[in-house]
This record gives structure tokens, C-alpha cells and sequence, in this order.
């Protein structure tokens, strides 16, 4: 009884860690929202169920350390119950993030992103007018754009250094005008527009483009798909370590099954791994 109690114990400081990690990884993605993804509603549910395995695993310890039947049977219930919220959150992310990415541009190190290439719920959520509002106005509060620029000597980086280098998905959308517009450099976020080919039409984005450095190209479907790839790639890495936490999850809740099984079966008196049998009394024979 007392080696059970001291596995589920350790099972459930584990489980602890574990729940420690996937808060770790809702407080990235929220710490990724506020600086550059900008989509902050998006970190909460594994925020909650994180908050939530770290509950249950101290219930589960309680419950081990004082041999608490029912708090352990509230444990195991409920970590069920948790551990199917967590496939279906990692089901969900990888489906909301399976469409899109940037598209390679001849003799450029930075790719480029167009928004047709991304479909589903969360494209739909990121073009919504209302969110794209507060997408845009998180996206000129961090700065992200005012931070691109480089200079060498005190000499600012030319074109050709500019356009070797590897921008972010949001850099690249957001920051600079798609490369099919044809303006003429000037420096990261200031491009001159004359002979350009924004009159041909060859791409929605080139009138929309601004050098106001407060507009930039923060009205273009190219920084919508930017920011859908930056949280592509930011969810992914999430899942990741979802994927891995998961699969110990389960192995402890196997395990845990297991012992309390073995603990009911000890407070039960029933035997274990033995056939227990009573030696019947003879009766005594009167003649």
C-alpha cells in the first residue's frame, strides 16, 4: 500500500512539471502576442488547461500522501477529461495551421507571403475587420517595423544587402512592399512609388502601400498572411512540446490507474497475485 501511495505521489509531481511546461508555453505564445503575433486570444486555452493539470496533479499528491480514495478518484476523472481537452486543442492547432506559407522570390533571402495561399477559421478570424484593428494597431505599437533598420559605418545597408536578408514572415509582409509593386528602394520602410508598376495593377497591395511609417503596408493582405505564417510557426512549436507532454500524460495516467486499482484491492483486503482458500474444521463423528 505505502510503495503505491509513493508512486502515485511521484506521478503526480511529475505531472506537476509537466503542467509547468505547457503554462510555460501559454505564457510564450501570450509574450509572442504582445510583441509581434498579435493575436492574444489564442495562448488562453492552453493557458487554462496548463492551470488546470497543475490543480488536479496537487489533488492527485494530497490524495497519495493522506490516502484520500476520493480525491485520488477525482484525480484520475478529471485528468481524463484534461488529457482529451489536450488532444483536441493539439488536433485543432495543427488544423487551423495547416494551409500556407511564404513563397520563395528569385535572387531575394526573404520569402513572400500572399493571403490566398491560407484558408480556414484562422484566416477567417485574422481578416475579421474588428480584429485586423487591433492586429494592426498591436502591430505599430511594437515597433517591429522601426527595428529593420541596419546601417554598417554609420552607412545604411544597401538594396542589395536588404534584399539577402531573412525577414520575418510580419517583416516581410508588413514592413516593405511586395516585390511585384517594383518601387525603388530607398532604405527598409521607405520605398519611392514613381516607376513602380502600381499602376499596372499587378498586385492589390502596391496602392495600398504607404511610406507614412504609421501605414506602411499595415492595410496590405500581405501582412494579414504574414502574421497568419508567424503564428503558424509559433503554434507549431507549441504543439511540438503539447505532443510530447501528452504522451507522458498518458503513460502516467496508466500507471496511476494501475496503483489506485491495486490501492482499492489492499483497502478491500481482497488478494493479490495469491488464491487465498479456509482450511475447513472436520466435524467430529459421534458413535
Amino acid at each position: 500500500m505505502r510503495a503505491s501511495n509513493h508512486l502515485i505521489g511521484l506521478l503526480n509531481f511529475l505531472t506537476f512539471l509537466l503542467s509547468a511546461v505547457i503554462l510555460g508555453g501559454g505564457i510564450w505564445l501570450s509574450s509572442r502576442a504582445n510583441n509581434t503575433d498579435c493575436l492574444k486570444f489564442l495562448q488562453w486555452p492552453l493557458i487554462v488547461i496548463g492551470a488546470a493539470i497543475m490543480v488536479v496533479s496537487l489533488a492527485g499528491f494530497t490524495g497519495a500522501c493522506y490516502r484520500n480514495t476520493f480525491l485520488m478518484w477525482l484525480y484520475l476523472f478529471a485528468m481524463f477529461f484534461i488529457i482529451a481537452a489536450l488532444v483536441g486543442f493539439i488536433i485543432f492547432a495543427y488544423a487551423v495551421t495547416d494551409k500556407g506559407s511564404g513563397r520563395p522570390v528569385m535572387n531575394k533571402g526573404y520569402l513572400e507571403y500572399y493571403l490566398r495561399d491560407y484558408s480556414g477559421w484562422l484566416k477567417d478570424r485574422v481578416v475579421d475587420d474588428d480584429y485586423w484593428a487591433n492586429i494592426r494597431s498591436c502591430l505599430r505599437d511594437s515597433k517591429v517595423c522601426s527595428k529593420m533598420g541596419r546601417s554598417f559605418n554609420g552607412v545604411p545597408e544597401s538594396f542589395e544587402m536588404f534584399s539577402m536578408r531573412k525577414l520575418s514572415p510580419i517583416q516581410s509582409g508588413c514592413c516593405k512592399p511586395p516585390t511585384d509593386c517594383g518601387f525603388v528602394y530607398v532604405n527598409e520602410t521607405l520605398w519611392n512609388i514613381e516607376g513602380g508598376t502600381v499602376g499596372l495593377g499587378t498586385d492589390t497591395d502596391c496602392p495600398r502601400w504607404s511610406n507614412d511609417q504609421q501605414q506602411l503596408c499595415y492595410q496590405c493582405d500581405s501582412c494579414k498572411a504574414g502574421v497568419l505564417d508567424s503564428l503558424k510557426k509559433s503554434w507549431r512549436k507549441v504543439s511540438v512540446i503539447n505532443i510530447v507532454v501528452l504522451i507522458l500524460l498518458v503513460i502516467f495516467y496508466v500507471i496511476g490507474c494501475a496503483a489506485f486499482r491495486n490501492n482499492k484491492r489492499i483497502d478491500n483486503d481482497e488478494p493479490y497475485g495469491e488464491a487465498r482458500m479456509t482450511k475447513a474444521q472436520p466435524s467430529r463423528i459421534q458413535l
